[in-house]
């Protein structure tokens, strides 16, 4: 099939096969998303880049260009200083299973470029990894996992570099370490992360590749990384206060009213108890009624007030 394609290539004008460099075989399951790194030589620095799908060259269909870098599912960056226009396409359908050519466009003569074969699955992918692009730390160390359905070689390659075969060695002053111990999982390691290794990277298992990009940043100095955790915690303190001072506020507020309230209702009571003990005093009248018995003739003293029989004494209130 890939002497065919070659012959096509031939034909239609699209000779430089060689001068682009991307994937040759990717799977992805079904509504997910791939992004697929096509390399390409110094000379097309300058030139637009697109994507084409299509078995055959002649009845291929542009997908996205450089020069409209967006078209629904479909989108293309390109990184004049790496050399690398990068196609992402996502929401995949199992219909989206088929031929893609990563081509440069030349005026004047035929275009240049290279296909890969797209599998959209249902089910799991031949060849998956947890996480497309990922970062790490200068000097540091980064995990990938690239996940395989059947058995085959395995090899960790940098995009128009060299590979790594089971169980290590390195690319670029890298050291890279395969681990193939778990079932249907190898594992690639990178010791001493450089800048330099930044990149567009994949796994290889049989004829299928997945590609990773690595982005690796400088790691903050120390003094800088106490300024955050210090402007952090100022933060947090600020924070604080402005739930804290107007609780506060509000609480001593509450306590205010509440003494007021109180006060107020106890001198209405004390007036109250007050003005009716007055009341009752001032309403009091005392009375007393002495009957005295009539009798003929003078009689002492002692007498007389023997003769007292009833004394009435009265409580009137008004």
């Amino acid at each position: 099939m890939a002497v065919h394609l070659s012959f096509l290539l031939l034909l239609t004008g699209l000779t430089g096969i060689h001068s682009i460099t991307t994937v040759r075989k990717v799977s992805v399951k079904a509504g997910g998303s791939i992004s697929t790194p096509c390399f390409y030589e110094s000379q097309y620095i300058n030139n637009v880049k697109y994507l084409c799908k299509g078995y055959y060259w002649t009845s291929c269909s542009y997908a996205v260009k450089t020069n409209k870098p967006s078209s629904g599912k479909f989108s293309i960056s390109d990184d004049k200083i790496q050399r690398i226009f990068t196609v992402t396409m996502k929401n995949l359908k199992e219909q989206d299973t088929g031929y893609y050519w990563c081509v440069v466009e030349i005026n004047n003569g035929g275009d240049d470029g290279k296909y890969f074969h797209l599998s959209v699955t249902g089910g799991t992918p031949s060849l998956s990894v947890d996480h497309q692009y990922i970062t790490g730390l200068v000097g540091h160390n980064i995990t990938i996992n690239c996940h395989h359905l059947y058995p085959g070689v395995v090899k960790w390659c940098r995009l128009g570099g060299s590979c790594v075969t089971e169980p290590s060695g390195s690319i670029d002053g890298t050291e890279v370490n395969i681990d193939g111990k778990v079932h249907n999982v190898f594992t690639v390691t990178m010791s001493g992360l450089r800048t330099e290794s930044s990149g567009w990277y994949w796994c290889v298992q049989g004829d299928l590749q997945m590609p990773v990009h690595l982005t690796v940043s400088e790691k903050p100095p120390t003094d800088q990384a106490t300024t955050v955790v210090d402007s952090e915690e100022q933060s947090d303190q600020v924070d604080l206060k402005s739930v804290i001072i107007p609780l506060s506020l509000l609480i001593l507020a509450l306590m205010v009213t509440f003494f007021v309230w109180f006060m107020l209702k106890r001198h209405k009571t004390t007036k109250v108890e007050s003005s009716a003990t007055t009341a009752a005093e001032e309403e009091v009248t005392y009375s007393d009624v002495k009957y005295v018995r009539q009798s003929s003739g003078k009689r002492s003293d002692s007498a007389m007030k023997s003769d007292v029989d009833v004394v009435y004494s009265s409580v009137v209130t008004q």
